[in-house]
């Protein structure tokens, strides 16, 4: 590992951290000044560097500013005896790993120049596997069976319908069958035309697909081509396939069917030569047996089925998804990446994402936006994603006697009485008399704590009070520091310590909560 540099004018602070970090193993490097630390660097880099931020001859934050510009993966520890708001706020905002306050206890400033070194050495290793990013990313064995089928289709005209979840990349695999047929950049380097089905209004939805003529109807001024013949020589990608109305389910198959197709208001066939590509997050099998899909047209599409599997599915791709999508916020904001802690990670992984890749990708965009350090911890996640891996994780509620007193051999039921708002019945309800039941209200879905604050958040939203989010998160936040005050006898940096935050940040949320009885040291 690379040596330790600390650059601080005051030799009793170099002489204490030198000693701690010897006794450590830990290779260490000092200097007096921001100059020798700039010139040391056209030599070699550190592993870490810690730096006070005011010095004689140069500031800590034009030293981590230029020191950033030279090595933006370089973890920068700043030290402050002025522990004020804006000299934090100053050295988070220029990229700095994390803020030290003097004075600080020794051991915990050696556990934080470890980390620090972990985190450098861990994003070193991480940033040579991405130097080449791949246009799509997943080592779960679900996904390396789509990326072989996508291998395999390579050289294929022949029609495929993609399905999963809302949110788990179907446009990108589109895409990536395109790009590697003989349509795509591999041959003809044909257009790939791509099309919601479900987000267009159904009266506008066949002039959309093909195209209209002049006249053809009120407002058609000119000739339109429509995405058939836009996609002419490529792919189209028709999203959301099982919300198209049936009528134009007719039109769709004869196209598949012969290749022709007429603009609306048209009497001169138009010849498709276009692979098709569709994608649903419905059951269609269940849609045909409903009659809300053709079943002729659902075997014209169901030539090649694609699975994609929800994230739930592959977990395993999460820390990887995580470090590309907080790379690409980072560029699009012109900032440094943030990075996840292992405890941060875990609880990322644990969550279920309803919403998918998509939804993981707008947490990582939240997070490079919102996250207050660059190592971001378990308590810097969103709040609803916080509540939702509490939610999954709490214990289930006792199951009812009706259900406690089945069969050893049964099954579970498929659907939770929760979700389903019904109650379980058993051999004991169906004897007694039927009576009219008041409508229940649903159950939380925590227990506990979680239950309770479900239950209260219900009743305020039931009975239409303001502000409700606001309300509840100063009462929840005013019982958090209550009870870490109470626990330390009111000395506010050991709360703090306790629960994890700042100095500063209990201090501000004492004031704006109005803890503020004088008693705080």
């Amino acid at each position: 590992m690379k040596p330790i540099w600390i650059v601080d004018d005051d030799p009793s602070i170099r002489f204490v951290l030198e000693r701690a970090l010897a006794r450590e193993q830990l290779e260490v490097r000092a200097f007096t000044n921001p100059r020798e630390v700039l010139a040391a660097l056209d030599v070699e880099q550190p592993q870490v560097l810690v730096s006070d931020i005011r010095m004689p001859g140069g500031s800590g934050v034009d030293l981590l500013a230029a020191v950033k510009a030279r090595c933006p993966a370089l973890p920068v520890i700043i030290m402050t005896a002025y522990s004020d708001l804006d000299s934090a706020v100053t050295a988070f905002q220029g990229g700095a790993f994390e803020y030290l306050p003097k004075p600080f206890d020794v051991t915990r400033a050696v556990e934080l120049i470890r980390r620090a070194a972990a985190e450098s050495l861990r994003e070193a290793v991480q940033a040579e596997r991405a130097a080449e990013m791949p246009e799509m990313l997943g080592q779960a064995g679900a996904m390396q069976d789509v990326f072989r089928a996508i291998g395999r289709l390579s050289q294929s005209h022949v029609t495929v319908l993609i399905t999963g979840e809302s949110g788990s990349g179907k446009e990108l695999v589109a895409r990536a069958l395109h790009r590697h047929s003989p349509r795509g950049d591999l041959g003809s380097k044909g257009p790939f035309v791509a099309i919601n089905t479900a987000a267009i209004p159904r009266d506008l939805l066949e002039s959309e697909l093909f195209g209209h003529e002049r006249g053809a109807f009120t407002g058609a001024q000119t000739l339109r081509r429509g995405r058939f013949e836009q996609a002419d020589g490529g792919t189209l990608f028709l999203d959301e396939i099982g919300d198209m109305p049936l009528e134009l389910q007719t039109r769709l198959l004869r196209v598949l069917s012969d290749g022709q197709f007429y603009r609306v208001g048209g009497h001169q066939p138009l010849k498709a030569n276009v692979r098709v590509i569709a994608a649903t997050h419905q059951n269609l099998e269940q849609r045909v047996r409903e009659g809300g899909f053709r079943e002729d047209l659902f075997h014209r599409l169901n030539v090649i089925r694609l699975r994609l599997p929800p994230l739930r599915e592959r977990r395993e791709d999460i820390p990887m998804l995580v470090r590309f999508f907080l790379g690409k916020s980072a560029r699009e904001l012109g900032v440094e990446a943030k990075r996840l802690s292992e405890a941060a990670l875990a609880q990322l992984a644990a969550f279920d994402f309803p919403g998918n890749v998509r939804q993981l990708e707008n947490v990582c965009h939240w997070l490079t936006v919102m996250a207050p350090a660059q190592v971001v911890e378990p308590k810097d996640l969103p709040p609803e994603l916080l509540a939702g891996v509490a939610t999954s994780a709490a214990p289930l509620p006792r199951a009812s006697a009706a259900v406690a007193g089945a069969g050893a051999g049964e099954a579970p039921a498929a659907e939770p009485a929760h979700e389903t708002g019904e109650a379980a019945a058993g051999p004991a309800a169906a004897a007694a008399p039927a009576a009219p039941a008041a409508p229940a209200a649903p159950a939380p879905h925590g227990v506990g704590w979680l239950g309770e604050l479900e239950r209260e958040a219900r009743a305020r939203l039931q009975a239409g009070t303001p502000e409700v989010w606001d309300a509840l998160t100063r009462e929840f936040e005013a019982a958090l520091i209550r009870a870490a005050l109470d626990l330390t006898r009111g000395r506010r940096i050991e709360a703090a310590q306790k629960l994890g935050i700042g100095r500063n940040t209990i201090t501000r949320k004492i004031q704006e909560l109005g803890l503020d009885d004088g008693e705080g040291r």
